[in-house]
């Protein structure tokens, strides 16, 4: 099987290696960076026709931003034409990196209807899928993102919870700022504030709305702001347990690795309702009108997810545990299922 990505811990969590041979991901050319899949050379229809005795499935998950729609029905071609089935996990109706979703619509538009088999990860976005394709999405949930024996691991119980946000990049639908201010209005009684920048932020285009003066200003208001390079696997790990609350300023997305994430480490996510965020967990959900939180709302999910934590235990939680490693291996048989029923009917159409 040649995934896009290969290497990417979705495609890990969700490949059985005992039954799939899941092919590595071919070097770009011009690559800078240890292990760069982008842009993906199979979307590429002169790689891919140079391959393509050697794939039996072809599972598109992320990188086709980099492809033009207009190539991408180039590579659906040579795929029917050698019988290679195409399965299309819908992780993305609305790119977060692009506001405007037309391009990304436009090459969805040519791979949705196209795929043997689209997947994606809740029930909203197959209504979604069926609404704008007509094509009935098989709904497999995000299998754990932290590490199986990390999942329900004892916390810290706080007398103050700590209610975090976490801005990144200001990639385009991050906008932690009205976020802030919402909650600097509710006045915080017994909790408190943190925000975590990633220090390349000054390399966004939207820099100057995390400027100094404002990072200093949210300061002196009582925020605990924190500017640093971006988290390796365990600095987010122990930010996971530095924090009792997260909420998520997304203005517009589909779905989430955070939001898994938080489940995993027993943090009680705050999410917006645009999107389905709010499906894939029963976390807190505060409106989000036209990419702007709700104060009233988002104030009244804080209050719950705060009270939630306060009620929960800090001991280990092995049934979550033990859920999230069930539902991975479900996952897992699902999408081999999958692979094996698409193979079946190539060589029974031969």
């Amino acid at each position: 099987m040649a995934s896009v990505p290969a290497g990417h811990p979705y495609v890990y969590a969700t490949t059985d290696a005992e039954d799939v041979a899941l092919l590595r991901d071919p070097v770009p050319p011009g690559a800078t960076l240890p292990g760069q899949w982008w842009p993906p050379p199979l979307l590429d229809p002169n790689y891919l026709i140079g391959q393509i005795d050697s794939i039996d499935v072809l599972h598109v998950h992320f990188g086709f931003d980099a492809t033009a729609h207009e190539v991408l029905r180039d590579v659906v071609r040579i795929l029917d034409t050698h019988r290679v089935p195409l399965v299309l996990t819908v992780h993305d109706l609305h790119n977060p990196h692009f506001v405007d979703t037309t391009d990304h619509l436009a090459r969805l538009d040519v791979l949705v209807p196209a795929a043997a088999e689209v997947i994606t990860l809740t029930r909203g976005a197959a209504d979604a899928v069926l609404a704008r394709w007509g094509r009935t999405a098989t709904v497999l949930p995000h299998p754990h993102v932290l590490p199986i024996e990390a999942v329900g691991a004892p916390r810290v119980w706080r007398p103050d919870p700590v209610v975090a946000v976490h801005a990144k990049s200001l990639r385009a639908n991050i906008d932690p700022l009205p976020v802030i201010d919402g909650l600097l209005s509710a006045g915080r009684p017994h909790w408190s504030l943190r925000l975590d920048v990633d220090d390349d932020v000054t390399s966004s285009p939207r820099a100057d709305e995390l400027s100094q003066t404002r990072l200093d200003d949210m300061r002196t208001r009582g925020v605990d702001v924190r500017v640093h390079p971006r988290f390796t696997d365990d600095e987010l790990l122990r930010y996971l347990h530095e924090v009792d609350v997260l909420v998520l300023p997304y203005r517009f997305g589909t779905h989430s690795g955070w939001v898994e994430a938080c489940f995993d480490a027993g943090v009680c996510a705050v999410v917006p309702d645009c999107g389905f965020f709010h499906e894939q967990h029963d976390f807190p959900t505060y409106r989000c009108e036209s990419g702007v939180p709700d104060a009233v709302t988002l104030r009244s999910a804080v209050s719950d997810a705060v009270d939630r934590i306060r009620a929960g235990s800090p001991r280990e939680d092995l049934g979550r545990r033990y859920e999230r490693r069930n539902e991975r291996t479900h996952v897992r048989r699902q999408t081999t299922g999958i692979y094996r029923r698409l193979l079946a009917e190539v060589a029974a159409a031969a």
